[in-house]
C-alpha cells in the first residue's frame, strides 16, 4: 500500500482531531445552549483553524443529567440540538470542508428511562430481563456486594417491581447494560450501524474499560492510597474495571466497525500508562487510539516530561500508533495548570510529537477554567460528592467567541455561565493577534500538514537537560529538531549539526539559517529546527 493510499485508509494517523461539546459551542436559537445549527454556522472557523476531524460529545435523545451521557434513544437527536435532518446537513457540510466527523458511542449504560431499562426493570420475566446488571439482595437485605459508584454511594438501586437491585457505575439513573448477553451486544451494534450507515468517521467509546463486571460479583478492596481522595476512590475497582473480558467487548466493537473501510475507533481507556498498550489488541483488532492523558497527568518539567512521554512509548505495542491527549470535556483546563506562557511550548508539544494530537474546544485560545457559582452548578459528581475541587463545569462552560456579554455564544442566558469578557481569551480577539495562541495553534497545524516528518514521521528522544525538553522528528529525507524551555529563563540550547529556524512558539522569529548549532531559548519559548543534510 502506497503512503498516500494508506493515508487515507487510516487518515486518523495524520489527523488532528478537535473535541467539541455541543453544548457549549454555538447556540442558534436563544435557548442558551449550543446546537447543531449552531456548529453548521462555525464550520469556516474549523475550517480556518485547520483541524481535520470534529468529535462530538454525545447528541442523542437524553434527560442531559449528565452531558448526555445519559441516552434516551441511541438513534435519535435530542431535540434541544436540532433534527436527524439537521444532523444529515451539518455531517454533509463538514465532510464539503473536509472536515471528518466522530460521534461518542456509550455502550455501558442508558438512562433509565431508555425503553430498553424500562421494560427490564417492568418483570424479571420481560423480554429484556437480563439486558441490564441485576442482582439479588444480600442476606441482610442490603446491597449484593460493596462496588461504589463513581458519583458517590453504593453502585447498587432497589427496583421494588423485580425486589432486585441492578448496577450502575455511574449515576443511579444510569444502569449499567449487561454485556454478557448477546441481545445487548446486537442491539449496540445496531445503533452503530444506524450512524455508520448515515456516514459518520467513526466512534469514541466512553467508559470502554468498565464493559464487563465480575460474574461472581466479589467485594472491591479498600485503596491504600485512598487518603484525601474522593469516597468513589476509596477502593481498588478490580473487580469493576478492566476485567479481561472487557477485551472481548471492545473487539466485538471493532468488527462492527471494521465493516466500513476508514472508519475509527478511539476510546476512553483506565489504568496507568503501563496498562494502555493492551487496549491496542498486540495483534488482535481492538481500538485504533486509546487516549493517552498523560501529558495532562505529568508534571511539568523537563525531566518529568521526558520520563512521560518515554514510559508511553514503551508500554504501547510497535507498530501501533501513538495518540496525545491535552484536554476534555471531563479533564481540567491545562492552561489553568501551567499557565499562559507554558501553554505555548504544551502546543507545540502536542503538535510535533509521534501521534494523533486531540484537543478540547477552547485550548487553542489558552482557554482557562471558568468560575462557575455554587448556585450554577451542573455536574452530578460537584453536587453529589462536593468539595474535592473536581467539579467539570469549568471546563464544560460555553465557548467565548468575542468579548461581547453573550460572548458571541448565545442572545440568550447561557446553561453555564462565562468568565467576565475583561481580560477573558476569546476567539475573536486572538483572531486579530498575529502572535496569539490561537495564531500558534493554526501555524503549528499548517507546519505538520506541510511537512510529512512531523507528521508520520519517527521520533528519537534527546537528553533533556537544563530544563529543555528535547526531540527529533524524521522521515528519512528530513530531520526537525524540537527544542522546549520549560523554564521561565533563557537557557542556551546545543545540538550537532547546522540547521534552520523553523518557528518559535512567540511567533517573532523569522525562518533563518542559524549561524552554529546553538540558540538561546528565551523562557517558555519552544522552538522547531530543521536540520541541514551533512
Amino acid at each position: 500500500m502506497s503512503v498516500e493510499s494508506r493515508d487515507e485508509a487510516a487518515w486518523w494517523e495524520s489527523a488532528v482531531i478537535y473535541e467539541i461539546a455541543l453544548i457549549s459551542f454555538q447556540d442558534s436559537n436563544g435557548d442558551g445552549k449550543g446546537d447543531l445549527a449552531g456548529l453548521m454556522s462555525r464550520i469556516d472557523y474549523l475550517k480556518w483553524l485547520g483541524i481535520d476531524a470534529v468529535w462530538l460529545t454525545p447528541i442523542y435523545k437524553s434527560p442531559f443529567r449528565d452531558l448526555g451521557y445519559d441516552i434516551s434513544d441511541y438513534c435519535s437527536i435530542e431535540p434541544a440540538f436540532g433534527s436527524l435532518d439537521a444532523f444529515d446537513r451539518l455531517l454533509e457540510a463538514l465532510h464539503a470542508a473536509g472536515i471528518r466527523l466522530i460521534l461518542d458511542l456509550v455502550p455501558n449504560h442508558t438512562a433509565n428511562d431508555h425503553a430498553w431499562f424500562v421494560e427490564s426493570s417492568s418483570s424479571r420475566n420481560s423480554a429484556k430481563a437480563d439486558w441490564y446488571i441485576w442482582a439479588d439482595p444480600a442476606e441482610n437485605g442490603g446491597p449484593p456486594n460493596n462496588w461504589l459508584s463513581r458519583f458517590g454511594g453504593s453502585g447498587w438501586e432497589w427496583c421494588e417491581a423485580r425486589r432486585q437491585y441492578y448496577y450502575h457505575s455511574f449515576l443511579v439513573e444510569q444502569p449499567d447494560l449487561n454485556w454478557r448477553n448477546p441481545q445487548v451486544r446486537a442491539a449496540i451494534a445496531t445503533s452503530m450501524r444506524f450512524w455508520l450507515d448515515r456516514g459518520v468517521d467513526g466512534f469514541r467509546v466512553d467508559a470502554s474499560a468498565v464493559l464487563i463486571k465480575d460474574h461472581l460479583l466479589r467485594d472491591n478492596p479498600p485503596n491504600p492510597q485512598a487518603k484525601s481522595k474522593p469516597p468513589p476512590q476509596r477502593q481498588t475497582p478490580v473487580f469493576t474495571d478492566d476485567r479481561p473480558e472487557t477485551m472481548d467487548c471492545i473487539e466485538f466493537i471493532r468488527e462492527v466497525i471494521d465493516a466500513y473501510p476508514g472508519r475509527m475507533l478511539c476510546g476512553e481507556v483506565q489504568g496507568k500508562t503501563d496498562r494502555i498498550g493492551h487496549f491496542y489488541g498486540n495483534g488482535r483488532s481492538r481500538l485504533h487510539l486509546p487516549l493517552n492523558f498523560a501529558l495532562l497527568d505529568s508534571k511539568w518539567d523537563a525531566l518529568s516530561l521526558q520520563a512521560t512521554i518515554d514510559a508511553y512509548f514503551n508500554a504501547i505495542p510497535e507498530h501501533v500508533w501513538p495518540v496525545w491527549v491535552i484536554g476534555g470535556h471531563d479533564k481540567q483546563r491545562i492552561a489553568s495548570k501551567i499557565g499562559e506562557a507554558q501553554m505555548r511550548v504544551m502546543a507545540m508539544l502536542l503538535m510535533t510529537l509521534r501521534g494523533t494530537p486531540f484537543f478540547f474546544m477552547g485550548d487553542e485560545i489558552g482557554r482557562k477554567r471558568v468560575p462557575i457559582p455554587p448556585d450554577r452548578v451542573h455536574d452530578p459528581f460537584e453536587k453529589l460528592v462536593p468539595g474535592y475541587g473536581l467539579c467539570r463545569d469549568p471546563e464544560r462552560a460555553p465557548m467565548r467567541w468575542d468579548d461581547s456579554p453573550g460572548g458571541g455564544f448565545t442572545t440568550g442566558s447561557p446553561w453555564l455561565p462565562l468568565e467576565p469578557p475583561e481580560g477573558a481569551a476569546n476567539i475573536a480577539g486572538q483572531q486579530r493577534d498575529e502572535r496569539s495562541v490561537l495564531a500558534l495553534f493554526r501555524t503549528l497545524m499548517a507546519l505538520r500538514r506541510d511537512h510529512a516528518g512531523l507528521r508520520r514521521g519517527g521520533y528519537a528522544p534527546l537528553r533533556s537537560q537544563n530544563d529543555v525538553l528535547a526531540y527529533k522528528r524524521m522521515d528519512g529525507r528530513n530531520e526537525f529538531l524540537v527544542a522546549l524551555n520549560i523554564a521561565a529563563e533563557p537557557r542556551n540550547f546545543h545540538w550537532q549539526g547546522r540547521g534552520r529556524l523553523l518557528l518559535s512558539t512567540q511567533l517573532d522569529r523569522r525562518p533563518e539559517p542559524l549561524p552554529d548549532a546553538s540558540i538561546l531559548l528565551r523562557g517558555n519559548e519552544g522552538v522547531i529546527i530543521a536540520i541541514e543534510p551533512r
